[in-house]
């Protein structure tokens, strides 16, 4: 089974390009989605991050104010790398489950991976699928998506790997920079379909 992985910068459009390869019916793996579950309500790891990060992290409710500990973390290195320490072998663990429970045959498997150069995951997977656009662009998305200032947006932007060796780093790129509209970007996507396919069969 062929293992790409599909990275690229916050705010590029990871979860557009996953939602197109899901159409087509290909397994998706998203590390994002494991993150979440694994700090639910009831999970051990999220008492540890609580005792870790501050208590004032957890909602009325018991969850993890996971928009709080994200700002907190990306203007602190030292917390995010304890963070990563705490989550990134659960998160491994549970991918390696559910690459595991795929049925057998299955030609292809996309691992969405936002940090997948950070966290020095490139051996897991046979190739990189990367989703690039300008970091001003992601800086734009940023603060329309989330609310926050053009400081806080560029600071989540710069803390993670550059653009460039994103782009080293990959074998197959997708510009989702606005110069292709939704169908074009599903006609790249059903193309990449066809080859992973093909050489993962």
């Amino acid at each position: 089974m062929l293992r790409i992985a599909l990275t690229g910068g916050i705010a590029s459009g990871k979860t557009t390009i996953a939602k197109l390869f899901q159409t087509l019916d290909a397994p998706v793996i998203d590390t994002d989605a494991i993150a979440r579950e694994i700090v639910a309500p009831g999970q051990p790891l999220l008492s540890e991050l609580f005792r870790v990060f501050g208590a004032d992290l957890r909602r009325a409710d018991g969850s993890l104010d996971r928009a709080t500990l994200r700002q907190r973390v990306f203007s602190e290195p030292e917390l995010r790398r304890r963070l990563e320490a705490i989550t990134h072998p659960a998160i491994d663990a549970v991918m390696q489950q559910q690459m595991a429970a795929l049925p057998e045959g299955t030609p292809y498997v996309l691992l969405v991976i936002p940090l997948l150069l950070e966290a020095g995951w490139q051996d897991r997977v046979d190739r990189v699928l990367l989703v690039d656009c300008p970091e001003t662009l992601q800086v734009q998305r940023l603060i329309t998506r989330d609310g926050i200032d053009a400081d806080t947006a560029w600071r989540m932007v710069r803390s993670q790997a550059s653009r460039e060796s994103r782009r080293q780093a990959a074998d197959d790129v997708i510009a989702n920079d606005g110069s292709l509209d939704l169908a074009e970007l599903g006609e790249r996507v059903r193309r990449l379909d066809r080859r992973y396919r093909s050489t993962g069969s």
